[in-house]
This record gives structure tokens, sequence and C-alpha cells, in this order.
């Protein structure tokens, strides 16, 4: 029987994120999947500004951003006719507190990649073929068979996708509904006769289809109706049924599909699990939640899923918190879970009736919320607001970006990278801070004075985004855990006892 801190089944975003997260901690952590390959098919195309700074935190977000696109235009047709063309993020740019503010075009498939190629930094590679079997749990620990091997973990987290083995060994049900939507053809294919500079759309009263080029590649993720029966069921994708589909809906001349290289179907459902954790097994990303497609959260939501998690395990893990800090996961996702599911379906329903009007699309979902930089999280045990203040960011809400500058050397450095990293981070933001942070444990954290004294506040974007004359507590996963008047140093060390 082999050992490890933290077991991870599934090796899809959600998964990876966590193991990258748990592993540069130190936490000793397998991550497993039964397919035997890594698959290739783009499935989920987009990640959201939350999640590119998630990326930054791990330290891929400069390979993730190599590999992507943004502001690809949505070019609608009538025909061969262009009827509208809109970027719906058209004058959207980097600020000081937002360095990465549009969503970022990326197939499925190469986000995973960069993930798997930073979990490989750590030393740890995904086990292909390990069919997680069956489990049992004690007071101890969980012991798991993968494969034909006993597996003895601390703890296990179910990233195994909508089909859980995780969840269904649990006995969780994923409750919901299953609306009466039509079916959606899904593929990668390569496309003659359309540019890569624009993501293709013809949407009528008859169906739909959509090409979308993939960043680094030579294929179009390709979404259509399905082709129907006699009797009106619908017909397995396949490369003659979507040029079928983009003959009639389409009926442009010299348009050739060739070389699918995965397909797939989808139906919506609007279905979440009741808890994300029994004992010491734990369910993140799709195996907790599956929602409509409208606004691409879906690869996005594993990924904070994971990064919420993720910290929480290591601290316990390392001794530097008591279990009970685990049952914060749930506190926190599971309202953010439900809320996920109302958006996406009141989205989708933006998007039904925008495709009856001339030119109108998917593009009609763009709202703040899909950047998820408005993600927080008021109501938890961890947010505690000691400093009564009428402006500046909050406990439990993202702890913004900010340019600072060493005095000593002159360089240039921002807040994310004072964040970056297994720790808490400690920001004494105005003059009356100078004076110390108290007897903070340096070793969970690592403080740094903004102000006099300490780094500069370029353009003083750090005291207007969180306020001045604050002691700012940042917890690991890039939220506010506590803000406190520098008279009272001592409340951070409170805070940090009571993890």
């Amino acid at each position: 029987m082999t050992q490890t801190d933290v077991l991870v089944v599934g090796a899809g975003p959600t998964g990876l994120t966590l193991a990258c997260d748990l592993a540069r901690r130190g936490v000793a952590v397998r991550i497993v999947d039964r397919a035997p390959e890594f698959p290739g098919g783009s499935r989920g195309k987009g990640l959201s500004p939350r999640s590119l700074e998630v990326f930054d935190d791990l330290g891929v977000v400069d390979r993730t951003l190599a590999s992507g696109v943004t502001h690809l235009p949505h070019r609608k047709y009538q025909g061969a006719e262009v009827i509208a063309e809109v970027d719906p993020e058209a004058g959207v740019a980097a600020t000081p507190d937002v360095p990465y503010p549009t969503g970022l075009m990326i197939p499925q498939w190469r986000v995973e990649q960069i993930l798997r190629e930073r979990l490989a930094d750590f030393g740890v590679a995904v086990e292909l073929g390990a069919e997680l079997r069956d489990f049992r749990q004690s007071a101890d620990g969980v012991t798991a068979t993968v494969g034909e091997a006993q597996v003895q973990a601390r703890y296990l987290v179910g990233c195994d996708g909508g089909r859980s083995t995780v969840r269904k060994a649990l006995g969780l049900s994923l409750r919901g509904e299953t609306p009466d939507v039509q079916l959606m053809a899904v593929g990668d294919v390569e496309v003659d006769g359309l540019g890569r500079d624009a993501w293709h759309q013809w949407l009528t009263g008859n169906g739909g289809i959509m090409l979308c080029p993939l960043p680094g590649t030579d294929a179009f993720q390709v979404q259509a109706s399905h082709e129907i029966d006699p009797d009106g069921s619908p017909l397995e994708p396949t490369l003659e049924r979507f040029q079928q589909t983009f003959d009639r809906i389409a009926g442009v001349p010299g348009v050739r599909l060739h070389d699918l290289a995965w397909r797939s179907s989808y139906r919506v459902n609007v279905r979440m699990v009741d808890q994300l954790r029994v004992g010491r097994v734990f369910l993140a990303g799709d195996a907790a939640h599956v929602h409509p497609i409208a606004g691409g959260l879906g690869m996005n939501s594993g990924i904070q899923d994971a990064y919420n998690l993720g910290w929480k395990l290591g601290l316990v893990l390392a001794g530097n918190a008591a279990p009970g800090l685990l049952d914060t996961y749930e506190e926190e996702r599971l309202p953010i879970t439900s809320w996920l599911l109302d958006i996406t379906s009141e989205l989708l329903d933006v998007v039904l009736e925008a495709i009856k009007e001339r030119g109108g699309g998917v593009d009609a979902v763009a709202t703040p919320e899909l950047t998820q930089l408005m993600l927080r999280y008021p109501w938890s045990r961890l947010s505690r607001h000691t400093a009564s203040r009428s402006a500046g960011s909050r406990p439990g809400d993202r702890a913004p970006d900010a340019p600072l500058r060493d005095p000593v050397t002159g360089s240039a450095v921002r807040l994310f990278d004072l964040f970056r990293g297994p720790h808490f981070t400690l920001l004494g933001i105005g003059e009356r801070c100078a004076a110390g942070f108290g007897d903070v444990d340096t070793g969970i954290v690592q403080p740094h004075l903004v102000g006099p004294g300490g780094l500069l506040d370029d353009g003083g974007h750090a005291a207007h985004a969180y306020g001045t004359d604050a002691l700012v507590l940042v917890r690991p996963d890039g939220h506010i855990g506590l803000v406190a008047d520098p008279a009272e140093p001592g409340t951070v060390a409170e805070y940090l006892r009571s993890l």
C-alpha cells in the first residue's frame, strides 16, 4: 500500500489546479485519471479574468496568455452576408487593480497541458489509466483502490466530472433539472473558406452553427444544432452531419469542413450537490455542479473551487490550522455554486431570446459577473472586519492589484507579486502602520509596509483600493480575510490563531 497526503481523482482543469496548489506547498499529492491518454478536444474554450489571476499566482499566466487570444470579434451572418460584428469586450483595458481585464480564448486541452507542465516542476505527474474503483474512510484517512493498488491518503478530492465516481460512492446526487432545451453538437474540425480572425455565427429559427478558431491550432470548435432522424430524434454528430448542418443553415458556398478530431453532444443540465464534503472526501468542479454553458463558467468555476480548497488543505496538513478550517470550503463555495446555476440559467434564457432577433447572439450574455472578479465571501467566518471604514475593499472581497515601487532600488513591483505563493500577505497601508505589525507569525505571513518607510504606492492606487491607515490580511487565495486598525495589530495574530 502506498501513502500520500491528498489523492486527487480527475486530471481536468479542476484537479490539476488543486494538485499544483498543493504541490507548491510541499504537500504529498497524487493525481489519477481513468483515461488511457490525455484528451485532445477543446471542450471548454475560455478562461475568465479571475482564473487568469489564479494562474498568475500559480506561475503560469505568461504561458497561458501566449497560448490564447483576447478580443475575438463575434461575426454574425445571414447566409454569406455579414449582418453584425461585435467585440463584447471592446474598450476594456488593463487597469492598476485589474491586470487581466478580459477573458482569454484558449482550448481546454492547452490549459490542461500548461498545468501538467507546471505540476511536473514539482516532480508530480498525472497517473493515466488509473481508475478509482472504491474507497473507504476512517477517522485517520481514506483507503482507496486505484486499479489493482491500494492507496492510503489523508484526504481525497473528487474532481472527476459530471459522472463522478467519487460523488456516487458518497451517495450524493446532482439535484436540479434538465430543461427542455435542444441538444447541441460540438466538435473540433478544420475549415476551408473561413478566416481565423473571428468567431463565425449563423443563428436562425431553424437552428444554428458557430465556428470558433482555436488559438495555436488549425482547428475550429464547431457548435451546432443536431441533425435529426425522421422520428425527430437527434443523430450522432459526424463530419458529414456537421457539413450538412452548415450547408442547411449557412449555405455559404466554398466552405468545407474536414478532419474532425473530436466530437460530443451537450445537453443542458442545471444541477448541484447539497454538500461538498463528507468526512475526509471533497467534491469540486463538475463533480459537484453542472450548469448551462452560457457565459463559459464551467471550467472557471472548477478552477475557483480548487483554489479555495487548496490553501486550506495545505494549512491543515502542515499543522498550521485546525481541521475545522476545511468546513469553510463548503461554507464559501456552496452559495457560489447556487448562484452559478441561477446566473447561467438566466444567461441561457437571454441567449435564446437574443438569437430571435437579427444580429443577436451569444455576446448578449457579456456581463461583469462573467469576469468572476466580483466573486466574494462576505458571509464567511473567515471574513472579519474590525476597522470601521466607509471606503476601501472589505473582508471577503477579491484583493485588488496595484503598482508599487521599492524606494531603495527604484524597481517596480505589484501587489500581485507580493501575494504570489502559498502564504498570507499582511499589508500595512498608511503612515500609522509604520510602528510595526505586532506578534504576527511570519512563518505563514509575509508582512509589507506600503507607505512611509516601506514600499511606495505609485499613484496612490493601493490606498484607493484598500483605504488608508489599515492592516489588511490577504488570504493565500487572494481574498481579504481581515481589515484591522493599525493601533490593534494583535487582531491579526488573533485571526491566525483562530484558524
